[in-house]
């Protein structure tokens, strides 16, 4: 299979999904957004992993390549095309779809449980998932579960943590992805986001839950 990756930040990048899909062969292109590159063509992905970033859908005026990126996200899910999108990317599905957007009644940052609800136990994809696990968040917005589309996990801070539409394209609202170097590179490049809140982790506990990367992405 053809990965395509949109990466919209040079910290946020596909880390364990980038790993997992060389060690089963598949290929994977990028369009950094943030230096300017070009969109592929649409006959040139499989799959299309849109990842995660700190500014938000809405923001336009400071990263106009997101009116672009919108488009071409719902041209490519219409188009019949895989999908899976980390936090940012889960809500950019979302909005593609008709779902909105919106700020989460708390931050979510750090290592918290998610849990499957009853469509998540029933769908094939996440048939090898535990009912509950713990998970690594880093986001203040959060997506409603778009029209048609199935709501799949929960968390106690945050009701929609993923959904599934058409059984093919995924939006996630935790990071999937996550590897040490990726936690540590937001910990220096978002600290100022670590205002204290119910949900948000301080630097020294994200630090310490950093030896549970193998048991989510087991």
């Amino acid at each position: 299979m053809r990965l395509h990756v949109l990466q919209h930040v040079p910290f946020e990048d596909a880390a364990e999904i980038g790993t997992w899909a060389q060690e089963r062969g598949h290929s994977i292109s990028h369009t950094l957004l943030y230096a300017g590159e070009a969109l592929p063509a649409l006959d040139a992905f499989d799959m299309l992993v849109v990842m995660g970033g700190p500014m938000n859908i809405y923001e336009h005026e400071s990263y106009p390549w997101l009116v672009a990126e919108k488009a071409f996200i719902r041209e490519s899910v219409l188009a019949g095309k895989y999908y899976l999108g980390v936090c940012l990317g889960g809500q950019l599905l979302a909005d593609a779809l008709g779902g909105s957007v919106t700020r989460n009644a708390e931050r979510e940052i750090g290592w918290h449980p998610v849990t499957l609800t009853e469509a998540g136990r029933e769908c094939n994809l996440l048939k090898k998932w535990p009912d509950r696990f713990t998970a690594f968040h880093w986001h203040g917005d959060t997506f409603a579960i778009p029209p048609k589309a199935k709501h799949l996990l929960v968390s106690e801070a945050c009701v929609n943590q993923a959904f599934v539409y058409e059984g093919r394209a995924v939006g996630l609202q935790f990071h999937l992805e996550y590897s040490q170097k990726s936690i540590r590179d937001m910990l220096v490049h978002c600290a100022d986001e670590l205002t204290p809140g119910k949900y948000v982790q301080t630097p020294e506990k994200i630090e310490v839950g950093l030896g549970q990367t193998k048991q989510t992405h087991a």
